[in-house]
């Protein structure tokens, strides 16, 4: 009936009809994908798709898939995870151990990389989706408008239909708002100081002194980068942004090595470099408070606990004001800590592997709290819980990560926090 009716109207305005209809129910399909979905920006919410977008809501098909988001403990399970920790800390490694894990923490991981090289990770492709803060904003404008332009000739008056039937809820609104706070507020900020940071280069005593990516008005560094898992995904991302560039550093000369024989590898926009987060008086292959992004992924679990805040406090100077610090790392009672044997254990909820390596397990309430003693405000700060599932042998495992981001005030009224507690045996 449909066709029929069509054919008897003009070719130009039957076009235009099914146009209209096409692009009201994509509205209406994304507005309801809109209530479903759990705000990602929020401070505390669960991240919304793609990174946790497949719930698990019948328990009898919990083998069907490897992996099921924004899982939800037991009384039981949480109360079976608290005693395993227990079990697992009951042994201390003793002191002596300790202190060599500590010393010599760059060479176990220099072996770890001169045996796995760059296999054992992943590419972090996901960066890019939970942390769109890494593409710089007029980069990120760009492949907006391309992406939406074709959508822009068609909504005309579809735009009209979309409102008066798929209203904006109030969350919704709040959701731009957040959005803007920890990532289009702080890109406009960058672009801003952006400015302010060439003027005063330009007048200061950094005239005459170059750097790596002293030209660049957008910079980014990955502390910890291993042997590139998140360094090539960045760069892939930044070589249609002239104006960006990547630092990268590691303490493990090894996996530096790797990265600077990678053949995606490019000095004009990336400059990787040995360097230990923990050493105060080790420099920075460029000055402070220039940084729009610093990365910090699955890098402060392998720190003594005793060193974290100084860590954090030192790279809280490299940000320029808006700029922002983005961490996810292991959290409390992930399936990691629970693997752990008796006499593994270093201290309170920190452990050493067999090859030396070691991994603590965090709480979004010590994240919350090392960060902001460090001067940054929390844009985002939540506990992403998972089940992993091993089908084949029908093993079901809880994995724990937290996530956040954290920004520099764009006017500073306080100094961070000292770390007053250091490391004895390490003095």
């Amino acid at each position: 009936m449909l066709e029929s009716w069509c054919l008897s109207l003009p070719l130009a305005y039957t076009v235009a009809v099914l146009i209209r209809m096409n692009v009201i129910w994509r509205n209406s399909v994304s507005c309801l994908r809109i209530r479903k979905v759990p705000h990602r920006y929020q401070s505390g919410n669960h991240p919304a798709a793609p990174l946790g977008s497949r719930i698990l809501t019948d328990p009898a098909k919990v083998f069907e898939h490897n992996m099921w988001d924004h899982m939800q403990w037991s009384k039981e399970e949480a109360a079976a995870a608290r005693k395993r920790v227990e079990e697992n800390s009951a042994v201390r490694v003793l002191l002596e151990e300790q202190v060599k894990y500590e010393n010599e923490a760059s060479q176990y991981w220099d072996t770890f990389y001169k045996i796995h090289k760059n296999k054992f990770f992943k590419d972090r492709n996901w960066l890019l989706r939970e942390f769109p803060e890494i593409i710089p904003v007029d980069q990120k404008t760009e492949e907006k408008t391309q992406e939406s332009s074709w959508d822009n000739v068609k909504t005309g008056a579809a735009n009209c239909f979309s409102r008066t039937h798929c209203p904006i809820m109030p969350e919704e609104k709040n959701l731009g708002m957040k959005r803007c706070g920890s990532s289009d507020g702080p890109s406009k900020a960058r672009s801003h100081f952006s400015n302010l940071d060439s003027e005063e280069h330009s007048e200061g005593p950094l005239k005459t002194e170059l750097f790596p990516g002293s030209s660049a008005t957008f910079r980014i560094l990955e502390v910890g980068c291993g042997a590139g898992n998140s360094v090539f995904p960045i760069l892939n991302t930044l070589q249609n942004a002239p104006e960006s560039f990547l630092y990268c550093c590691d303490f493990a000369s090894g996996a530096v090595e790797l990265v600077k024989l990678h053949s995606s590898y490019r000095a004009a926009q990336c400059c990787a470099f040995v360097h230990d987060v923990c050493d105060e008086d080790s420099p920075y292959p460029f000055p402070d408070g220039i940084l729009d992004v610093i990365l910090l992924v699955f890098v402060l679990s392998s720190i003594h606990p005793d060193r974290m805040q100084g860590v954090i406090n030192r790279l809280s100077k490299l940000l320029k004001p808006g700029g922002m610090l983005l961490f996810r790392d292991y959290g409390r009672y992930d399936k990691t800590q629970l693997r752990f044997k008796r006499g593994h254990c270093l201290s309170e909820n920190f452990y050493v592997r067999g090859d030396g390596t070691r991994a603590y397990f965090f709480t979004k309430g010590e994240v919350h709290t090392m960060f902001c003693k460090a001067g940054l405000d929390e844009k985002q700060n939540l506990v992403d819980r998972r089940l992993q599932v091993n089908r084949k042998k029908q093993v079901k495992m809880h994995r724990v990560w937290v996530q956040g981001k954290f920004q520099k005030p764009l006017h500073l009224t306080q100094k961070p926090s000292k770390l007053v507690s250091p490391l004895l045996s390490h003095d």
